[in-house]
């Protein structure tokens, strides 16, 4: 995205939101909404995907642009006069990673979003400030790789431990209204701002041609949900954690989390106990249930050096990755990741639908989409000792892609020497492994 004139003047507003916001921790915020003109929400427009899903209206970027300063001050003056009205949100559903059960999505219409992304850059200039250093979802310059190294880190450090897995049930569904208005306004006293964000809650939810009105939850897929997870999330369980648990704990203990993904690294087994007896009456306080089969504990001990066998320790999966203790060649043992199986699995079985679906198109656009996942994959899972699950993910592809080749026509004609022949016409890209990225 190029940067603009008003990019430069947005940006020199949030360095003056930010800055008040960290000289004053404790202070509510009640004058922000002024911050936001026609600049800023042309920032907002510049910073919207342009090639998402429609929302209920079906209008598209291009349509919306077609007009962009006139929508955009018309934008303007509804939402500071109180008049703007949250159209429903079109609820879609997507397949768990390896869970057998579906994720809904929420798809808000264009201008929408480009109004949400304008709230959302207010509130995370404020909550920049107070987001503690465990928490490395949806935030700038902050990643999955980076809170995957954090907690390799400090196993590794330690030796293990003991892994508590947070699993929190329907999360983005079941986010209590009351209560998160109420962790707003410990920050935020802003009437424009908590009137958006109250009405964009109580928008109805589109499905099935059916419209509801649910009294919880912020459907994932819009803009402002990020933010309000983790600022929900901050308070239930971040600073509980770091403030009134680990002062109380016997041994060295840490936490992190990805959006409602986190995990708890204890050094001892009786404080990990404690925190789990507790944990499910500190979300139901808020309105979260844990999921009773996959919240739990697990002993991950490195092994003594010498030892030939794991003594015990456990595996689990963090952000798409199973974690387990693993010898190196030079007969040391070392954390190792590598993609979780549910998430191999669901990968395969898009690409083999993808390739069952467009086995028709031409051999070169097929070749350049296929390069194009294979690269995505690559990106997120082609880290440091995950190098064995990557090629075979590219060799289940390739196999994939050659066995729907081969069903093009009723003569199977695509055997193993001709896709070697063709694979040297359209070589797909191989993987390259990185190092880990420092927290």
């Amino acid at each position: 995205m190029a940067e603009t004139s008003s990019s430069i003047t947005v940006s020199t507003k949030l360095g003056r939101i930010a800055k008040l916001a960290k000289e004053g921790p404790d202070m509510r915020l009640t004058t922000l909404a002024h911050h936001i003109d026609v600049d800023w929400l042309r920032e907002a427009f510049r910073r919207t995907r342009k090639d998402g899903a429609t929302g209920v209206d079906r209008q598209t970027a291009e349509q919306y642009a077609a007009n962009l300063e006139s929508n955009l001050r018309s934008l303007l003056d509804r939402a500071k006069s109180g008049s703007y009205r949250a159209p429903p949100v079109r609820r879609v559903h997507i397949p768990k990673a390896g869970r057998g059960e579906t994720r809904p999505i929420g798809i808000p219409t264009f201008e929408d979003k480009v109004l949400q992304r304008a709230v959302a850059m207010v509130l995370e200039a404020v909550y920049e400030q107070d987001f503690l250093d465990c928490s490395y979802g949806f935030r700038p310059r902050r990643s999955a790789h980076q809170a995957l190294e954090s907690l390799r880190q400090q196993a590794t450090r330690r030796g293990g431990g003991w892994i508590l897995e947070v699993d929190i049930r329907k999360f983005f569904d079941t986010l209590d209204h009351s209560q998160l208005r109420n962790i707003l306004r410990q920050r935020v006293l802003d009437g424009v701002l908590l009137r958006l964000v109250d009405k964009w809650l109580q928008a109805g939810v589109l499905e099935n041609g059916v419209i509801t009105y649910p009294d919880s939850g912020s459907p994932q897929g819009g803009v402002i949900s990020p933010i309000l997870a983790n600022v929900y999330l901050h308070w239930v369980l971040d600073v509980w954690f770091e403030r009134e648990v680990k002062p109380r704990l016997s041994a060295e203990a840490h936490l992190v989390r990805y959006a409602d993904d986190a995990v708890l690294l204890f050094g001892n087994e009786r404080d990990a106990r404690r925190v789990l007896e507790v944990l499910p009456k500190r979300f139901g306080k808020y309105g979260l249930t844990l999921h009773p089969e996959k919240t739990r504990l697990v002993r991950f001990q490195r092994p003594l050096p010498r030892s030939r066998q794991d003594a015990g320790s456990g595996t689990f999966d963090l952000l798409g990755f199973t974690h387990c203790w693993i010898r190196s060649k030079s007969n040391k043992w070392f954390l190792k990741r590598t993609t979780a199986k549910g998430r191999l699995r669901v990968a395969l079985k898009r690409v083999a639908d993808w390739c069952r679906g467009h086995r028709h198109d031409e051999v070169r656009s097929q070749w350049l989409a296929l390069g194009r996942k294979l690269r995505g994959h690559y990106g997120y899972f082609a880290i440091f000792g995950n190098s064995r699950a990557v090629t075979m993910f590219l060799s289940r592809v390739t196999s994939t892609w050659r066995r729907w080749l081969n069903r093009r026509s009723q003569r199977s004609g695509m055997t193993w020497s001709r896709m070697k022949v063709l694979l040297q016409r359209f070589p797909l890209p191989t993987p390259r492994t990185t190092r880990p990225l420092s927290p």
